[in-house]
């Protein structure tokens, strides 16, 4: 969707109800009005588009055991907190940042851990790059250089998620669908990881493996 300046003519009262609610909800006084019109003349947005999408994550989520808290954050991401049966009983920590800009990334998950302990970062740094592989071993082709476009390192894990290369799968609902399995996904690979269970690793590659079958790859 392109953009270009325009002139209008407003009063100087209206001018100043735009500014308090563009300061109240943190976004320029040209975003509010294009917002509102928008609104107003129900045309579609990239900001109405990633309202409906979380709206659709969180009719989805609602009852089910996916993540203990699901909370906003702004207008384009949302909040997730996972407990881990660890020592200290740490929990994983997912930000998920939709983009408003056209082109092929939907946005970015962030995965982390709020902690300064030294083994858990550790351990934490381990499975984020082996999962890197994970994904790399089996779906890089799927994306430029043939790698899954992500950084790894001690206590953080940062995706970027790309649109469903399927029409059909670009539904609000069909996107909100694909990116909690995915967090899903990602969370009990995790959990089974830290459960140091022998095999692991290939348990997770196993349970992967199937996910993959029905996924909409992001």
């Amino acid at each position: 969707m392109g953009k270009n300046v325009y002139s209008l003519v407003l009063l100087d009262n209206v001018v100043d109800a735009l500014d308090k609610l563009a300061c109240e909800r943190s976004i320029s006084r040209s975003g509010l009005v294009n917002q509102i019109l928008a609104e107003y003349l129900s045309c579609p947005t990239p900001e109405n588009r990633i309202r409906d999408i979380f709206s659709c994550m969180e009719k989805i989520s609602d009852g089910t055991e996916y993540f203990q808290s699901c909370e906003p954050r702004g207008n384009s991401a949302v909040c997730f907190r996972s407990p881990l049966h660890y020592r200290y009983h740490p929990a994983v920590h997912y930000t998920l940042e939709l983009s408003c800009k056209s082109g092929p990334f939907l946005g970015e998950l962030h995965a982390f851990f709020r902690t300064q302990n030294s083994d858990l970062l550790e351990c934490s740094g381990e499975f984020f790059r082996f999962w890197d592989s994970l994904e790399t071993k089996w779906i890089g082709s799927r994306f430029p250089e043939e790698r899954v476009p992500c950084a790894a390192g001690a206590g953080r894990y940062i995706r970027r998620l790309c649109w469903p290369k399927s029409e059909s799968d670009r539904t609000s609902e069909r996107v909100a669908e694909a990116i909690l399995a995915y967090l899903n996904e990602i969370d009990s690979a995790l959990k089974t990881y830290f459960a140091g269970a022998d095999g692991a690793n290939s348990s997770v590659e196993q349970h992967y493996l199937t996910y993959l079958k029905n996924a909409i790859i992001l």
